[in-house]
């Protein structure tokens, strides 16, 4: 019975040593995506590069030395939630920083927790501005690089008449507001700008645009509305509709007969990936616009979706979907981010959060699939900005390209 005993003691003894040893040798890293819900249409994506991009990290030694140990939590569309589990990260699981978040009102309820906890979080999907927290670096395209260039390129083509349609939240009615402000400063009159607008009591527009729920399905009506607006001509949509929404509305879209040639769309939150969800053959000719591509002919691309393939082939969570996967935007801002805190982590010799934003606010670069990123002392990037066109396997065919567009999170107010 002694003898039992002791070798029980013994055997305890050995678990903790290498549960010790164990977390001695990896660092943990959250990672805070919807992976149910309205949202998950785009989210679980991130969620998989992530892990792919742990995975290659780690393959390559780590960092510091350490092995990623990533702590996946569900945000499940639901903000409160977000912050929840962005307590949990950090208070519980006392993650070294954390990826995640797509829609700005997500971003908006965790943000006072990573100012709390003093956590690092990589926030990597297009999104509105007017912001600037210490403890967010935001590898998403600023307005500047995605709703301001898409615009630039519709004038240019001769486009006077603006549809502005998107989710009802934070993200599409900011950004509205600012473009509905730059079209006024190119000369286009309130009446060209569709969608409707609301004004406050002294007579300012405090509103611009069509805005649906998240989840909204019946979209008949309003293309009704975008269907008639364009009927004279020179018209287009600038569409910042979010998540699963986005399938009904282009499925009623391709119903009214609309073409790009009718009516072309710029879409700021749908790329590839969504695409695999909609009918793309009937929405060639749309538009996109982003600082990453699929179809960009470049070495570093061309390696980087061989080795994401090989990965769900080879290396990937059996929970994981296999077949018909693509890379987008906010796949590729992900995994900048990654590389970006890896770096900034070995300059600074140590993964304390504050010397880690300091080692980023010196200007960090990666190459990255979509062209050499570099971190800027307001916490955005200078990167590179494509406009491209749908064509019908849901890819995008690069009309045009901006190289080193600085972030500028803070636009609006600017055009006058």
């Amino acid at each position: 019975m002694k003898l039992f005993k002791k070798l029980a003691l013994s055997l305890s003894l050995f678990a903790l040593i290498t549960s010790v040893a164990k977390a001695e040798d990896t660092v943990k890293v959250g990672v805070l995506h919807s992976l149910s819900g309205t949202m998950a249409i785009s989210e679980t994506s991130l969620r998989d590069i992530l892990l792919f991009t742990f995975d290659e990290i780690n393959a390559s030694g780590g960092v510091l030395g350490k092995k990623i140990e990533p702590v996946v939590v569900d945000g499940a569309s639901d903000w409160p939630t977000f912050a929840e589990k962005a307590e949990q990260l950090l208070a519980q699981d006392k993650v070294a920083v954390t990826f995640g978040c797509w829609t700005s009102v997500s971003r908006k309820f965790v943000l006072p927790i990573y100012e709390k906890y003093d956590g690092l979080l990589f926030y990597p999907v297009q999104y509105e501005g007017e912001e600037m927290s210490p403890n967010i670096f935001y590898t998403a395209e600023a307005v500047n690089q995605q709703a301001i260039p898409a615009v630039d390129y519709l004038l240019k083509e001769g486009y006077k008449k603006f549809y502005l349609i998107g989710t009802d939240y934070v993200y599409p009615q900011t950004t509205n507001l600012v473009l509905f402000e730059y079209l006024q400063s190119k000369g286009i009159p309130v009446e060209n700008i569709g969608g409707g607008l609301r004004r406050d009591a002294s007579g300012e527009v405090i509103s611009a645009g069509k805005y649906t729920p998240f989840g909204h399905t019946d979209y008949q009506q309003i293309v009704a509305e975008i269907k008639a607006f364009a009927a004279s001509g020179d018209a287009c949509v600038i569409n910042t509709i979010n998540g699963d929404s986005n399938v009904p509305f282009f499925k009623e879209i391709a119903a009214s007969g609309l073409t790009a040639d009718d009516c072309p769309i710029v879409s700021y939150s749908l790329s590839e990936d969504e695409f695999r969800s909609l009918p793309t053959k009937d929405l060639v000719g749309h538009l996109g616009c982003w600082t990453y591509f699929m179809s960009l002919d470049t070495p570093a691309n061309e390696k980087f979706v061989k080795n994401f393939q090989n990965w769900l082939k080879n290396d990937a969570p059996s929970y994981v979907q296999k077949e018909g996967r693509v890379t987008c935007s906010p796949m590729v801002l992900s995994y900048n981010g990654v590389y970006l805190w890896k770096a900034a982590v070995e300059k600074a010799g140590t993964f304390d959060v504050d010397e880690v934003i300091e080692a980023l606010w010196s200007g960090i670069s990666f190459d990255g699939p979509g062209g050499t990123v570099k971190t800027q002392p307001n916490h955005h990037l200078t990167k590179n900005v494509y406009i491209g066109e749908t064509l019908e396997d849901g890819q995008f065919e690069i009309l045009e390209s901006f190289e080193n567009v600085y972030g500028e999170p803070f636009l609006k107010g600017t055009f006058n």
